[in-house]
């Protein structure tokens, strides 16, 4: 089973991606076209030499890879995806051989905690109009919306959410899924030491979320536009 996972940046999906190596059956595969969008873009990202240099430039590499042999021998491959890495001229028809899960958090904490790593962020650099515009794609094609998780409801329950997700794709759920080592995990990306000191230091999912961070109006105005996709998809949310 290839499990595609569509997410925007800062949206616990790197907790979601130790989730599920944490399983014996499952091999994960972080942000599989990270280097081919620096590469089409020309966008300046934290170690972003590093990234060319350890990634897959060629979007149709990545593809084949995704839709190839499941590494280690293992049964379920999960790929953390990061949607706004699917720009125009990367090919979208390969995620149809794919199990497709939408991952969303509200766009105030995506924004605020981001423009802690970055500044300035776009309302492209988060992703929400990407995911989006695969999550009517997965629609259309299915006839019924995907598996979608609220990253706000995955931090109340995570073992209820973990369940449900798991049921959704024909998958047993193992508490095993709520727990990691300390430290990180060999299949990070190079740009880990950049983004993901939180979940380094973590064990575990973090606590429930306190109340939406308030933003500086040129953020609001970002937050304002994504809101509607981001409304749009939890409306799906799995119950």
């Amino acid at each position: 089973m290839r499990i595609a996972v569509w997410s925007g940046p800062r949206n616990l999906s790197t907790a979601m991606m130790y989730a599920f190596a944490a399983r014996p059956d499952c091999a994960v595969w972080d942000e599989p076209f990270y280097a081919a969008y620096l590469s089409k873009t020309g966008l300046s990202h934290p170690l972003r030499d590093e990234i060319l240099a350890a990634g897959l430039t060629d979007p149709a590499a990545v593809i084949a890879r995704c839709l190839g042999n499941v590494p280690e021998g293992k049964r379920v491959f999960y790929q953390k995806h990061m949607a706004q890495h699917m720009i125009e001229g990367i090919d979208r028809s390969w995620i149809a051989q794919c199990r497709n899960v939408f991952l969303i958090r509200d766009p105030a904490r995506v924004i605020a905690s981001y423009a802690a790593k970055r500044q300035n962020p776009s309302l492209a650099d988060i992703g929400f109009c990407q995911q989006a515009e695969l999550f009517d794609q997965v629609c259309q094609r299915d006839g019924r919306a995907p598996p979608v998780l609220d990253s706000v409801e995955i931090r109340k329950d995570p073992a209820t959410q973990l369940q449900k997700l798991c049921s959704a794709l024909g998958l047993d759920y193992t508490p095993a899924m709520l727990h990691w080592p300390r430290g990180g995990h060999r299949n990070d990306g190079v740009w880990a030491r950049h983004w993901y000191g939180a979940v380094w230091n973590s064990t575990g999912f973090a606590k429930p979320e306190g109340p939406l961070p308030k933003l500086p109006p040129e953020l609001q105005k970002v937050c304002d536009a994504a809101r509607p996709y981001y409304d749009r998809m939890a409306a799906f949310r799995l119950r």
